[in-house]
């Protein structure tokens, strides 16, 4: 489909997905394959250059992963990341050993060739290490092109095979002229164009779907976050009214959600939309469920059951269309890197089974920030565009311990409390993620004279850049006091509220 394409292995890098993205943001295709992949696939999809990302473990070690050397043979540029270059300098012949001093976190990289990948890089940068091991001998027909105080080797070049290989990561922030160097290697190295665009993605995609689908009807899940209503949106533009959404209000929604979702998609959009109240049912599941996996596999199981009670009512559906992302996509490859789950995900293939519908999966190809400048290019609304992460299994794993109504409604108003006072205090945007959570546990407090005993609070408010990593937002005090003297005075049943100062890792953002 894309003709400018590079391949990124994937050695289990925390930042492989980023350098992905940094390539994209380049306007020039890339996808992730597993470190392990056959050398028939990686020849099949017949990239234009290779990046070996970084990764945990050491090349000496005995289960060291590796690719496959024939990739060293197919005759295209190739760069190496941290782990990716020691990669390269062990299985081309060169050593790597343990370093003496580990070199983690920024340094001073000095350049000492100023050509090819680190045209237009000043003498001296900032670049971001993480690494325990180091170069000892480059590999014949390499040469060392940059090297920092600690690490003598920091960067290397066989310029003849177009090899290049970098200590450090250019993919991010960190590193000053990361976006340089990785335009460099696109550009300069791999001879690439700038040609994938959120407009060029409409055009093809459209097509796809209306090749796929042709007469045939299609129906579309909507939950009111940005995968679906992007979904929605772009196949409603490829086949207009084949496509009918069905929104099911599963009782664990936020302040609003139903009626909002409604009015965008039936009035911006003309579209057809079905809406279901199925609120007492799902709550009835989740009466006594504390554990938060069960919560997770009820809503999903349920959420089927209800979808496929309307879609029968449908005539003629064939497909299933689904906003699935590229995270999920590499999550579920056949051939993995070394990654642990963290958390179950929804996932339909029951669905699919039972009223053998097709998938149609428009987003498989994009990271969630490529979804949003998506959505700007089909003119959905930016409340929408810009709306934070909502989990599926929702509310029912903010309320820490048991699933009932009226905690969820003291969930509910406290919630929509803190997002009134982010989005005044022009912070909405600036975080991944604010949210309250319902706590297990209740405290003790006065008010008007008279002793309390009710529940607790916890506000969370996030920055990230893709929800992989986090650090908890230094809200100002006069925001958080107005929180918490809100939730206060107008939730009843709350008389205290505290604020969540942890980060991913070791914490994960939602709190279940």
């Amino acid at each position: 489909m894309y003709k400018e394409r590079i391949l990124v292995l994937d050695f289990g890098s925390q930042y492989t997905q980023l350098i992905a993205r940094r390539i994209r943001e380049s306007k020039v295709y890339s996808e992730i394959f597993p470190y392990n992949a056959p050398i028939h696939k990686i020849k099949s999809f017949s990239p234009k250059g290779i990046i070996l990302s970084g990764g945990p473990s050491s090349v000496y070690d005995a289960r060291a992963p590796l690719p496959d050397l024939r990739i060293f043979e197919l005759g295209i540029p190739i760069m190496g990341i941290c782990y990716g270059m020691q990669i390269m300098a062990h299985c081309l012949g060169g050593s790597v050993k343990k370093a003496a001093h580990r070199e983690y976190g920024m340094a001073e990289l000095f350049v000492d060739d100023k050509r090819d990948i680190f045209r237009g890089i000043p003498e001296r940068t900032i670049v971001w290490m993480s690494h325990g091991d180091r170069i000892e001998s480059v590999p014949s027909d390499f040469k060392p092109i940059a090297h920092t105080a600690n690490s003598p080797v920091a960067a290397i070049a066989d310029k003849g095979r177009k090899f290049y290989a970098l200590q450090f990561h250019p993919e991010v922030a960190h590193t000053r002229k990361g976006p340089e160097i990785i335009k460099n290697y696109l550009f300069q190295i791999c001879r690439c164009r700038p040609t994938w665009t959120m407009k060029s993605f409409i055009k093809t995609a459209s097509q796809e779907i209306k090749d796929k689908v042709g007469s045939k009807r299609v129906v579309c899940g909507i939950s009111g976050g940005v995968d679906s209503t992007v979904t929605a949106v772009l196949v409603h533009k490829s086949i207009g009214d084949l496509l009918t959404c069905i929104f099911v209000n599963n009782g664990v929604l936020r302040t609003g959600e139903a009626k909002k979702v409604e009015e965008t998609l039936r009035k911006h959009f003309n579209m057809r939309i079905k809406c279901v109240d199925a609120s007492k049912r799902f709550l009835a599941k989740l009466r006594y469920v504390v554990d938060p996996e069960k919560k997770r596999k009820i809503i999903g199981n349920e959420f089927i059951k209800v979808f496929e009670e309307e879609a029968r009512k449908i005539r003629g559906v064939e497909f299933l269309a689904q906003g699935t992302l590229y995270p999920d996509v590499i999550e579920s490859k056949p051939f993995k890197g070394p990654s642990a789950t963290i958390k179950s995900h929804h996932n339909v293939g029951g669905l699919l089974k039972r009223m053998k519908l097709k998938l149609i999966e428009p987003l498989r190809e994009l990271f969630k920030d490529e979804v949003r400048i998506l959505g700007k290019e089909l003119h959905i609304p930016d409340e929408i565009i810009n709306r934070q992460p909502f989990p599926g299994p929702g509310l029912a794993i903010r309320v820490i311990d048991h699933v009932t109504k009226q905690r969820c409604d003291i969930l509910r108003k406290a919630d929509a409390i803190v997002l009134e006072e982010i989005k005044k205090a022009g912070l909405y945007t600036e975080l991944w993620q604010s949210f309250a959570v319902l706590l297990p546990v209740k405290s003790v407090g006065v008010m008007g004279d008279e002793r309390t005993y009710e529940n607790v609070i916890a506000v969370r408010a996030v920055q990230s850049l893709d929800g992989m990593t986090a650090d908890w937002a230094r809200l100002p005090y006069d925001v958080l006091g107005k929180i918490s003297s809100r939730i206060i005075n107008e939730v009843k049943g709350v008389n205290r509220v505290v604020y969540d100062i942890s980060s991913k890792p070791p914490s994960t953002i939602e709190w279940e």
